[in-house]
């Protein structure tokens, strides 16, 4: 495919990645939905009531996305796996560093309305040293997300980077829809192993930018700061990053105060 330079990830401001970036995590999401493809974003138009794989990519009258795929004989929408980004995999930058050398770097991503799910905080720390993502059932709550339209080995890729959080069919209860195109079946979500995170109240942490999550998070818990000896984001990181012990004993504090929710439907897996 031929790209014009204006979709390049550098131009769009999009390749800080949150595993080389932890403080910028979740990462940047795209301004639209489009395709991922090498180290561009090529825009996909929204077009209200038309199915993704009949939507145009670039510009207005551009070639609908199922036939660019069919043309580079890649897997069309149909024949994808449909994946709900609660956190960084909503990043293109993140995206194509996990994907990039591993697989193509060919990826759908579109955005959907989601009901009844939010971007809650995991109760642990990742290798990074960020506090990530994790999905929240909220009945009544409504959010827009982006949809990964994944091929079998992107599908493969994603899994093995996400040893936090197992796959999972969305509950009955959550629904997405794409802008008039009706409701989408069959999506699935990265539920988290360790549950979520808490205030004082128990009502779950929504997702923020991570400076702002962890300054909320050390006002929190003192004691978090003192088991770790940081009194801002930025010591947080570079404290936890390199040093996998303290980062079970912050997850271990957080359990202890009783800061730590399951999230029936979307609990722990299987054994």
């Amino acid at each position: 495919m031929a790209h014009d330079p204006a979709w390049r990830l550098d131009a769009l401001g999009l390749t800080h990645d949150p595993l080389g970036h932890p403080l910028e995590y979740p990462g940047r999401p795209p301004a639209e939905s489009g395709l991922l493809t090498g180290d561009h974003f090529v825009p996909l138009q929204e077009e209200y009531g038309v199915p993704p794989g009949r939507r145009r990519l670039g510009a207005p009258g551009g070639e609908p996305l199922d036939d660019a795929l069919r043309r580079i004989r890649r897997p069309v929408i149909a024949e994808r796996h449909p994946v709900l980004a609660v956190g960084s995999n909503g990043s293109p930058a993140q995206l194509h560093r996990k994907l990039a050398g591993r697989t193509g770097v060919l990826v759908p991503m579109t955005y959907v309305a989601v009901g009844g799910l939010v971007p809650g905080v995991s109760a642990h720390v990742s290798r990074p040293g960020y506090v990530p993502a994790a999905p929240v059932l909220l009945p009544g709550a409504t959010g827009r997300l982006v949809l990964l339209w994944l091929d079998d080995a992107q599908l493969a890729v994603v899994d093995a980077t996400e040893p936090n959080y197992h796959r999972i069919a969305l509950p009955a209860e959550v629904t997405v829809s794409l802008d008039g195109a009706g409701p989408l079946t069959g999506c699935r979500v990265y539920a988290g192993r360790h549950g979520c995170l808490t205030d004082r109240s128990g009502r779950p942490f929504r997702l923020t930018g991570q400076a702002a999550l962890l300054s909320g998070l050390l006002a929190d818990l003192p004691e978090l700061g003192r088991l770790i000896g940081a009194r801002g984001p930025e010591v947080f990181v570079e404290t936890l990053r390199g040093d996998e012990g303290l980062r079970e004993q912050v997850r271990a504090l957080w359990r202890r105060e009783g800061r730590v929710a399951e999230q029936r439907g979307l609990g722990r897996a299987p054994g």
